[in-house]
């Protein structure tokens, strides 16, 4: 009899352990990632070496189940954003995916051209078009385009930017139609389109598309960078760094291990991330010297000094430096004896 009432209760036990961890609530859980050297993932051809080493820093994020959902709210540098926070109007976890996967890949484009360019290197583009990111649920697309799909023309007329897109369609009105001509799985198809209201914005129509320019970096000396399955445009600055130091005869990092975090856009500039507290803390535990954050021309909660607010809390002799440019982080490096 004991014996049955041990075996039921182990199983029970299991059951709910089982449901804890397998059953998915409407938030994602965010925590400190790593910190990894760039110089594996980045290669210019026969580009200079480097003493020390930049570093990559990620946030791990998952959807948050009972078990990680309980303990971020205990774990002082573990964060929880509902979903709605995370994910676009209507997006799958699927479409969420390619997004964070297209914005890196823009991001190293943008990196690399901005590399070149400080190098006085040559760089061109090769446009391949316009890509789907997502669709909005409820609005003309939803039921016929999906991310990943590639815009080849709108209404006979072929489509290399997605600013042409947004523009073209931009000027219809509701109730009109568009013929979308796109590419999925290598065959084409063309579906007609009748614009509508979004669904909270009834003042705007559209087709309740989001769209990027689709397209490929052709450089002098030819580059290459493997994020694997990382995603997101975070990794701009330090992506930019490596590319440069690689490009130029002075080794920037004079054996230092100098990790950080931000946006970069074709001008140079370094935008603000999320999750800057956990990039601290990884590059801490990986043993990093120097760390960039955006400063954010000085705003009173940028990342620079949320970064500072955490690296005093737990203690890490790393140097958190501002930067509001490339230029900043190069010149930084260039005063380091």
């Amino acid at each position: 009899m004991k014996k049955k009432r041990y075996i039921g209760m182990t199983a029970m036990i299991a059951l709910l352990l089982a449901f804890a961890t397998f059953f998915h609530l409407p938030y994602y859980v965010t925590m400190p990632g790593t910190a990894e050297p760039l110089r594996p993932l980045v290669e210019v051809k026969d580009g200079y070496k480097e003493k020390g080493q930049f570093m990559l820093t990620t946030v791990r994020m998952g959807q948050a189940n009972l078990f990680s959902f309980a303990f971020a709210h205990v774990s002082k540098y573990n964060e929880l954003y509902r979903m709605d926070e995370v994910r676009q109007e209507g997006e799958s976890d699927e479409e969420y995916t390619h997004r964070q996967l297209k914005m890196m890949e823009n991001s190293k484009e943008t990196a690399i051209a901005v590399a070149y360019k400080k190098a006085n290197k040559s760089f061109s583009y090769r446009n391949k078009g316009v890509y789907v990111l997502y669709v909005v649920d409820g609005m003309p697309a939803a039921n016929v385009l999906k991310s990943g799909d590639q815009i080849v023309a709108v209404d006979g007329q072929r489509i290399n930017e997605a600013d042409e897109f947004i523009q073209y369609v931009g000027q219809k009105k509701k109730g009109e139609r568009v013929r979308v001509t796109y590419k999925r799985s290598g065959k084409e198809k063309t579906a007609t389109l009748t614009l509508a209201p979004f669904p909270k914005e009834k003042h705007r129509v559209g087709l309740g598309l989001s769209v990027m320019t689709d397209r490929d970096i052709v450089t002098d000396p030819p580059v290459r960078i493997e994020s694997d399955q990382i995603g997101g445009p975070s990794a701009g600055l330090m992506f930019t760094l490596e590319v440069y130091n690689q490009l130029v005869p002075q080794d920037l990092t004079k054996g230092y291990r100098i990790a950080g975090t931000g946006t970069i856009n074709i001008d140079g500039e370094v935008g603000s991330i999320g999750g800057i507290s956990q990039k601290v803390i990884a590059a801490h535990k990986a043993g990093a010297d120097i760390f960039f954050a955006p400063n954010e021309r000085g705003a009173k909660h940028s990342n620079y000094k949320e970064a500072v607010k955490t690296a005093k809390d737990i203690g890490t002799k790393m140097k958190i430096v501002p930067v509001d440019t490339l230029d900043d982080a190069i010149q930084f490096l260039q005063k380091l004896s």
